[in-house]
């Protein structure tokens, strides 16, 4: 019971308890007609708005029956189903309602004895309180349905509302892991000049230090060959950051998307036999996709980039699916598929960040490279990825990339 059921019923039992029918064998019924009309009201949202209507209607007859026909002080009670049908029903079933409630109300002409006649003042009086009930039930239905339009532009203006502030933080990520990127790379284009030279220096010293040495001296040896091992691995890795940290010109054409994966796939099955990996490739190419301007060897690394990545997340024999298709924004959408271990929710976000890594040999550029190829060429990059079931990377480049290089 909702507190509003019981002012219903509080409603109702104060009109029995003020009716002018006070004989001792219809009052107590007209009470209990009362309580019926307050039990349907509580009950509407479970019995449904047809079968409720059918009932006030059933209860109306009988309750102005009960207290004088024609000239009951309770027709007004036949409101009661016009407004409820008029609030939860179509057009036609308002007026079906309110054709009904008028039928019972002038039904009670039929039951005039002899000894009553109406004047024609009663007959005007009757004809307006027949008009008034489709009156009343078409007004409240306009009011009604004014309000659900309004109620359905609120809910229309919350749902673009809520897509634009999705859009928002987006864009605000996007710009936070712009800004932070831009900050890394000035920082490691300053740090990397300043290791090369004397990394230099440690590796031409190693490499004079393992002709000068004597033969029989074999640590020593070993020793000089781990330091110009390492230094080369360092020198491999400040050249990475390196390209991360650089703008990196492009130099676009205007060429067929499917030519540039096709280069890619081959690309990464080469390297693929080199780490031993077993993984097939399938392309799902859409034939609306128009020529579009791009950097085809910029490009080329990202899609070997994430087919690597996909590769190495996927089991041996996998299959990892390369789609393209129009996407809905109006851009030309890339997506490399894959049903490996997938990335856990928490890692999502900082993915394309450098220096994060989940791989226990990574160094956590190869994505940020991607995503800064991909900014590059006015697109954005994308994930969806449950554990345990696989992740999906979406690339979206514009069809009109202006020209520069």
């Amino acid at each position: 019971m909702r507190p509003q059921d019981f002012v219903w019923l509080l409603l109702f039992l104060t009109l029995a308890a003020f009716s002018p029918e006070r004989s001792p064998e219809r009052h107590p019924i007209i009470i209990a007609l009362f309580i019926g009309l307050g039990v349907v009201q509580v009950l509407e949202t479970r019995m449904g708005a047809i079968a409720s209507a059918v009932l006030r209607l059933a209860l109306c007859y009988l309750l102005i029956g009960y207290s004088g026909g024609v000239n009951s002080s309770f027709y007004l009670i036949l409101f009661l189903p016009v407004i409820s049908a008029a609030t939860s029903l179509e057009l036609w079933g308002a007026a079906l309602v309110s054709l009904a409630a008028c039928g019972v109300y002038l039904s009670f002409l039929f039951f005039l004895n002899e000894n009553q006649v109406i004047s024609e003042e009663g007959v005007l009086e009757l004809v307006l309180r027949s008009i008034f009930l489709p009156v009343v039930g078409y007004l409240t239905y306009e009011l009604a349905r004014g309000t659900k339009r309004e109620a359905q532009r609120a809910q229309s203006a919350a749902t673009e509302l809520a897509e634009a502030n999705r859009h928002l933080q987006e864009a605000k990520a996007q710009v936070t892991r712009a800004e932070r990127l831009a900050a890394l790379g000035q920082l490691t284009a300053g740090l990397a000049h300043e290791l090369r030279n004397p990394l230099g220096t440690m590796k031409t010293s190693a490499e004079m230090l393992t002709r000068s040495v004597e033969k029989e001296n074999e640590i020593a040896k070993e020793m000089a060959g781990f330091i110009a091992s390492e230094v080369d691995r360092t020198n491999s890795l400040i050249t990475r950051f390196l390209d991360f940290a650089r703008p990196q010109p492009l130099q676009l054409a205007t060429g067929d998307i499917t030519v540039l994966l096709d280069d890619a796939i081959r690309r990464f099955e080469r390297e693929q036999k080199d780490r031993a990996l077993n993984i097939t490739v399938y392309k799902n190419y859409s034939p609306d996709v128009p020529a579009i301007r791009f950097d085809a060897q910029l490009l080329e690394r990202v899609i070997a980039n994430l087919l690597l990545n996909a590769a190495q997340a996927s089991p041996p024999g996998a299959v990892v699916t390369v789609k393209t298709q129009l996407a809905e924004n109006g851009s030309v959408e890339i997506a490399v598929i894959d049903r490996g271990s997938g990335i856990e929710r928490k890692n999502l976000e900082n993915i394309f960040n450098p220096f994060f890594t989940t791989k226990p040999d990574g160094v956590g550029f190869g994505l940020a490279i991607v995503a800064k190829i991909v900014n590059e060429h006015g697109g954005q990059i994308a994930v969806e990825s449950t554990p345990g079931e696989g992740s999906v990377f979406r690339i979206f480049l514009p069809l009109n990339l202006p020209g520069r290089s």
